[in-house]
């Protein structure tokens, strides 16, 4: 046995869990009509196979009709959901993983025009923030319907041989009736915190009746909604002692904050730049309070954290979601006592910003996450063993080589610059964004395991590359700025690398043009504004960075909101010209004629990059394949044995964004799919 707290089993009721790390609940959005069809099972087994104790899913799956979902989860309202969740449970079982699923009421966390076109429905007429809709206040044939769905989900989950649900209550419909800025009932369900929680119990009652005491049943909730007039902490502890003393309930997932915002998501579910485990004391505190099984996750991205969780006695069970989203198998690689080789998960966000945007949950950099059916976590072995030459070590050159050196082949890397990295090295320069050097960092490591060749400071013409007679050749030269977007005054712009880079210093009075969404121009407006200019972001579109999705958004907004940043949105730069006091942008907008002028001292334009793509187009008539890539193979994961030429020397492919301006988790999966086949 080992002596790692991580890995000793924890006993809930009956069930015996084989270590202390879980998943919690969350909604991938992988779902086929609503369903948790083959993808979906297959998500939650590769984390079971590698020995996760449970595995939570959906987050939440719905109980109603009148609490559609607003993205891709699993409906719990349908009976056919017993048959697909059947199935998920028991493969994870065969794995030695105990299975839970989340169940919910939205209450006003939805809208009125998905699903059904059902009224949405809350204790108040109070809309949500996040979503917009205005709800229906409940009246009591709504509460008892709603408890039913409830009931009848719960009977489903246990006729499908799950371990145990756990109920959604915050920012939800349950955590609506507990919360005083949401109820405004003025029946036996409003007013006293009795009654505000009267809603819970009734479901929880109904919920026993129809599955018995055996069956597990715990709760997700917020024990602080850290917001003016709403649930405060004196109020949570009470909670928690309320659920335990119940006895209906036999664990308690404690969090702190609200979602009712993106700003207040964001500090329940930190992202990169921000404190890690901030939550975990509190939740130390409710443990500490109610003698009680307690399960908790908020940004433990790493095995270290997750130890101190156990051994403090913070928690009894720890959840590593995000975490397991970069790596399936750190509790793999802990028993193997492989914790270096952990891919780290970097706080991008990608995946849940993704969800809330309408897409599916990817990781930023393990493109197989949520194509478990499609691309393999583990790398298996080449039938022969061939010489592969790639040029570029951003992420793109990075996963290449990593992958090909897992296939058992000869990697060689040029890179022109003195060290790995590409624009991930340009982009940790921020504070708020440092983390993502783990990118390039735990590549570099595995590449060193795997003996991969690295030229560092080499200019790789084609005479070079021929040199190495190689089999395959990679072009994953990246991309430069494209500034050149103006009528007039090309000359008189710089680009956002510029200035993220340092290589031009802000002036003192600088418009950030951005039309091409992403990090980059915020990140050169936070460098401005932060020397103490006076900063302008404009875009002609409706919104401001909309790559950047909501929740990466919100400590963007925190700094240039303080620093006075001017957001314009709607107007198109059109023309730069020198003036006797600096430069007078001229501004246009698509909707009209209309044009205005703005006095700067200095014009920044993001507007993506172009292709470093000299050498591959040298290349191409060299090679075999001149660059062409069969989408049909590449789509299926078949090898690529495209041949236009006979007198070819290599196979010639280019990956990353020496394709096309895209982003990192783009450029990773281009080699992923490409290389796992070579």
């Amino acid at each position: 046995m080992s002596n790692d707290p991580l890995l000793q089993p924890y006993q809930l009721k009956h069930l015996t869990l084989r270590n202390r790390i879980i998943t919690t609940s969350h909604e991938p959005a992988y779902p086929e009509d609503g369903m948790p069809k083959q993808l979906y099972r297959a998500y939650h087994v590769e984390r079971a196979k590698a020995g996760v104790a449970m595995t939570m899913t959906a987050g939440s799956a719905a109980i109603s009709r009148d609490s559609p979902p607003v993205f891709n989860n699993v409906l719990a309202y349908k009976d056919e959901v017993v048959g697909w969740m059947k199935d998920l449970t028991d493969e994870c079982h065969e794995h030695g993983a105990a299975v839970m699923i989340q169940l919910t009421h939205l209450g006003r966390r939805t809208r009125w025009d998905k699903g059904d076109w059902l009224p949405v429905v809350s204790p108040s007429h109070n809309q949500e923030p996040a979503h917009r809709a205005f709800p229906k206040r409940l009246e009591i044939w709504d509460i008892e319907r709603i408890i039913k769905d409830y009931a009848d989900a719960a009977e489903r989950m246990q006729a499908a041989g799950l371990d145990g649900i756990e109920l959604q209550a915050y920012g939800h419909l349950m955590d609506q009736f507990w919360s005083p800025l949401t109820n405004e009932l003025q029946n036996v369900y409003g007013g006293s915190l009795e009654n505000r929680l009267r809603f819970t119990f009734e479901v929880l009652a109904a919920i026993r009746q129809r599955v018995g005491d055996a069956f597990i049943v715990g709760i997700r909730y917020t024990g602080d909604e850290v917001l003016a007039g709403g649930l405060t902490r004196q109020e949570g502890l009470q909670i928690s002692q309320l659920l335990k003393n119940s006895g209906m309930i036999d664990f308690l997932n404690v969090i702190r904050g609200n979602i009712a915002t993106d700003a207040g998501l964001t500090d329940i579910i930190p992202i990169q730049g921000m404190r890690n485990a901030p939550h975990l004391d509190f939740a130390g505190e409710i443990r500490s309070l109610t003698g009680f099984p307690t399960f908790h996750a908020a940004k433990i991205p790493d095995v270290a954290t997750a130890r101190h969780a156990i051994a403090a006695g913070l928690v009894d069970m720890v959840g590593m979601t995000r975490a397991h989203m970069t790596d399936p198998h750190i509790v793999r690689k802990i028993i193997e006592g492989r914790e270096d080789q952990i891919r780290p998960c970097v706080g991008a966000n990608y995946c849940l910003d993704r969800i809330y945007h309408g897409g599916a949950a990817y990781c930023i950099h393990n493109a197989a996450t949520g194509r478990e059916t499609s691309m393999p976590h583990d790398i298996a072995k080449a039938p022969v063993r061939r010489k592969v030459v790639i040029v570029g070590a951003g992420p793109a050159g990075l996963e290449a080589a990593r992958v090909a050196g897992e296939r058992g082949h000869e990697v060689v890397v040029y890179e022109v610059a003195d060290k790995a990295g590409g624009q991930i090295r340009l982009t940790a320069q921020s504070e708020r964004r440092k983390e993502m050097i783990s990118i390039v960092d735990w590549r570099l490591a595995q590449c060193e395991r795997l003996g991969v060749t690295f030229h560092y400071n080499v200019w790789a013409d084609s005479q070079i590359i021929l040199d190495e007679a190689a089999d395959v050749v990679i072009v994953a030269t990246g991309g430069l700025p494209h500034t050149e977007v103006l009528e007039h005054g090309n000359d008189l712009v710089v680009s956002s690398w510029d200035i993220i880079s340092g290589d031009v210093k802000p002036g003192r009075n600088v418009l950030v043009y951005d039309d091409a969404g992403d990090h980059a121009a915020l990140q050169a407006a936070e460098f401005i504004a932060q020397s103490g200019a006076r900063t302008e972001i404009m875009t002609p579109d409706r919104t401001f960075s909309p790559e950047v999705m909501g929740m990466n958004l919100v400590p963007y907004m925190r700094t240039l909101q303080q620093l006075d940043t001017t957001f314009t949105v709607t107007w198109r730069l059109k023309a730069v010209h020198k003036g006797e006091a600096g430069l007078l942008a001229s501004i246009g907008t698509d909707y009209s004629e209309l044009r205005q002028t703005r006095q700067v001292d200095q014009v920044v334009v993001n507007h993506g990059t172009r292709p470093l793509d000299e050498l591959y187009f040298q290349l191409c008539p060299l090679s075999s394949n001149e660059g062409a890539v069969e989408y049909m193979d590449l789509i299926a994961g078949r090898p690529q044995t495209v041949a236009r030429r006979n007198d070819g020397r290599f196979q010639l492919f280019r990956i990353g964004d020496a394709v096309a301006s895209r982003n990192t988790h783009a450029a990773i999966y281009d080699a992923l799919r490409l290389v796992k086949d070579l």
